[in-house]
């Protein structure tokens, strides 16, 4: 028995106790959603989610299903709370190797309200453990974006989709998104003082591998609040992108982990009103 599995056996009773063979499938993840200093925690029998927010315009939301990890264990019906992830960063990447053949086990622990995040790691038999402050959560945006309000909805290969925003100029001040059932079909266009750069995509292109368009619409995000959500982008192999009745924008990336498990991330962000404004005066 390793002492990394003796240690853990003292937190049998806590609320959540969760086991990983590699701290990096979780680290990869938060990285994802990494765009603020605080993340908010919730933990469910279904596994955990960490949403971070910026200007009440855009969140990001990493999501890591209880079956990705070797053990979970979770007595309560929710919990929520507030974390600070750069540490939480900085204790799960604590060795700091870059190896991919080498693995850091984690285990982790929770006694509820108040109690810190527990962490022990375990590589190459040194052992440490880090214990996290969790504060008071804040409440956190609803967006109310559900899967009736969606007009429009594009999957695309996100090797594809990376080559797209490399072609883009992210300088610009906001991203245009036009999804029509008529061509262009799916373009992705940035705006600013240095001109315009646009990106058609066809419905039957390889790049697609779904394209349900129901109406023609434009929509404009500011970049800043966008930029973020390419860090998601880089560890995607597919990206769902999806618009609402609103103009409310979702992207959607799925994340393939070292050991063939899959996660999500999801970011969504509220449309630029100056432009929709400028829409209304026109129409």
């Amino acid at each position: 028995m390793s002492s990394l599995t003796r240690q853990f056996q003292d937190f049998g009773h806590s609320m959540f106790v969760a086991k990983l063979d590699s701290a990096r499938t979780l680290s990869s993840i938060l990285k994802a959603i990494h765009f603020k200093e605080t993340a908010t925690c919730f933990l469910s029998s279904n596994g955990l989610k960490m949403t971070v927010e910026d200007a009440k315009c855009v969140q990001g939301n990493a999501f890591v299903q209880s079956a990705i990890f070797q053990e979970f264990s979770f007595t309560e019906e929710s919990a929520t709370f507030k974390i600070n992830l750069n540490v939480l960063l900085e204790c799960l990447n604590i060795f700091g190797s870059k190896d991919p053949a080498q693995h850091t086990a984690l285990k982790m622990c929770y006694d509820g309200y108040g109690s810190p995040l527990v962490l022990l790691l375990e590589e190459n038999g040194v052992l440490t453990d880090c214990s996290i402050r969790t504060q008071e959560p804040e409440e956190t945006l609803d967006f109310d974006f559900c899967s009736a309000n969606v007009v429009n909805k594009a999957i695309l290969k996100a090797e594809c989709m990376r080559e797209v925003f490399a072609e883009l100029d992210m300088t610009s001040n906001v991203l245009e998104i036009l999804m029509s059932p008529d061509a262009p079909f799916f373009r992705l266009s940035t705006v600013g003082n240095a001109g315009n750069t646009h990106f058609e995509i066809p419905s039957d292109s390889e790049m697609m591998e779904t394209f349900d368009c129901q109406q023609t619409q434009t929509n404009r995000f500011k970049i800043t609040l966008l930029k973020p959500s390419l860090k998601a982008l880089t560890l995607a192999t597919r990206v769902s992108v999806r618009l609402d009745t609103r103009g409310f924008l979702s992207m959607q990336y799925m994340i393939r982990n070292d050991d063939g498990s899959i996660c999500f991330v999801e970011y969504l962000c509220a449309p630029d009103e100056e432009f929709d404004e400028e829409n209304d005066v026109e129409e």
